[in-house]
Formats: C-alpha cells, structure tokens, sequence
C-alpha cells in the first residue's frame, strides 16, 4: 500500500512539470500572429490548473476534490489547442510576390 500511494504522490508532483512548460507554450502562442491569441490565453490558463491542482492535492488533499471542480472549467485549453492545430491548422502570412 505504501508502494501505491508513494506512485500517486509521484504523479501529483510530476503534475505541476506537466502545467510549467504549457505557460512558454501559451505566451509564444499568444505573440505569434498566424494563431488566435485566445488560444495562448487558454493554454495559459490550462498551466495554472495543472500547478494549482497539484499543490492543492500534495498540500491540502481534503480539498482536492472541491477546488477540482472549480477549476475544472479552465482545463480544457489544450485540448482547445491541440483541435485547432489539427482541424484549423496555423495561418501563416502569405509572402508577397517580388515585383519585376
């Protein structure tokens, strides 16, 4: 049992890596120009839910469950991203032709 909970403490600590490198990832979304900058406010926002739940459930497990459902609305950013890359696709700017 202490084997278990010990491989369960793990992925709540792995958690907050998983949120971290989706913050870099939001703010170059948010400054390209050929993505909606919603969608680097979204991925923004997912990273703060990832840091968050794992805190809450290391620090506070008692309530895990309440702030889970608080905060459940906000997940949903990359998976926003990941759907718009693979349906909508990026919109690079197309290169204008040299005149002759």
């Amino acid at each position: 049992m202490f084997f278990l909970t010990l491989h369960s403490r793990g992925f709540d600590i792995i958690e907050i890596f998983w949120g971290l490198w989706l913050f870099p990832l939001g703010l170059l979304v948010y400054r390209s120009r050929f993505l909606p900058r919603i969608l680097g406010v979204l991925v923004m926002l997912n990273c703060c839910t990832y840091v968050i739940d794992s805190v809450i459930s290391l620090a506070a497990p008692q309530y895990g469950h309440i702030v889970g459902l608080w905060i459940k609305p906000f997940t949903f950013g990359e998976f926003i991203f990941m759907f718009w890359i693979l349906i909508m696709g990026a919109d690079p700017k197309s290169p204008k032709p040299a005149s002759s």
